[in-house]
């Protein structure tokens, strides 16, 4: 019975976010959400990617990694030069970009998830800085002066990205890869001693968060008219990694409504400029003191509306014990 209750809530869910999605675009192609309405949401779809990636890394694996801007980047660049150097397709080049990012994940991840805590983290970072600095000094992609990229992101391709992103994401970690990973967080010694694979599943989730993140870097490549290796700094890394601290190491559902939160706030203080950082941090700082789990935990949303609909009932169905 629990089988089929979880199947129907699953189809129930991808009915309901198809149904958005295809409202948003009657409201785009209509007119209705102005440029700026619409750049806002494009904002929010693409970090929704790149908070559910580095959520699989750092909130079920357990791997402080701070150099996702590095594959941010890969992915960005690499889409580019499939639809400007190259004039193939759009599409072609989500898939590189994607496959890009996933193979440099592979490449830093074997020697780099052999470590732990500080020492994963600052590797990380450092593969990141390479990163920047090699699109700095790459001609063939303009060097310092950027590259110029045509807009080719569309609400369909940013829309079914972020649904693909939130299903593989969550399949991966309902299953037992994901559990595996999750024994990992908890406690790796632990994890190897029963025979699990540690360095196996960290880089097979590190390959998988970095494909994500490389898919997030073309869509965000043709958001604009020019991408620059500024736009992909060690802060850029950091701002991704807020958006899954503040909604909660181990909530999927937190890292997306954080996504959403931050986004509208950094996009409308862009006015003010003196004070927006100033408040952005106030923002996080309060958020630390009161509730330094974050926004959710390691709780899922879905958790806060069966307990509703357990206390409302005062006793499962499924069961002949009141539920506390």
């Amino acid at each position: 019975m629990n089988i089929f209750k979880n199947a129907r809530g699953f189809w129930t869910s991808i009915v309901l976010a198809v149904i958005f999605g295809v409202i948003m675009q009657f409201l785009i192609t209509g007119g209705t959400l102005n440029a700026f309405y619409v750049n806002t949401l494009f904002f929010i779809g693409i970090n929704i990617i790149l908070a559910v990636s580095l959520h699989l890394i750092i909130g079920i694996t357990g791997q402080f990694s701070i150099g996702h801007a590095g594959f941010l980047a890969v992915g960005a660049y690499a889409s580019a030069i499939i639809t400007m150097k190259l004039q193939l397709p759009f599409s072609l080049g989500i898939m590189t970009g994607g496959a890009a990012a996933a193979i440099a994940g592979l490449i830093i991840g074997i020697p780099t998830l052999r470590l732990k805590g500080d020492y994963l983290a600052i590797a990380t970072l450092g593969f990141g800085e390479i990163v920047r600095i090699i699109f700095l000094n790459m001609d063939y992609v303009g060097g310092a002066s950027g590259m110029t990229v045509s807009h080719l992101t569309t609400w369909p391709w940013l829309f079914g990205c972020v649904l693909l992103t939130i299903l593989v994401i969550v399949n991966f970690t309902n299953s037992t890869y994901g559990r595996a990973c999750i024994s990992i967080r908890e406690n790796e010694i632990a994890a190897d001693a029963m025979g699990i694979n540690t360095t196996y599943y960290k880089v097979t989730a590190f390959v998988i968060g970095s494909f994500f993140a490389g898919i997030a870097g073309a869509l965000y490549a043709h958001n604009f008219y020019i991408i620059q290796p500024t736009n992909f700094g060690f802060l850029k890394s950091f701002d991704i990694l807020i958006l899954v601290v503040l909604g909660g190491l181990g909530s999927m559902s937190g890292a997306v409504i954080a996504a959403i939160f931050l986004t509208i706030i950094s996009t409308f203080l862009q006015s003010y400029p003196e004070v927006r950082m100033v408040i952005y941090s106030l923002v996080l700082i309060i958020m630390m003191i009161y509730r330094p789990q974050g926004l959710l935990g390691t709780r899922e949303i879905t958790s806060f509306l069966k307990a509703g609909k357990s206390a409302k009932g005062g006793v499962s169905s499924d069961s002949k014990n009141t539920v506390a």
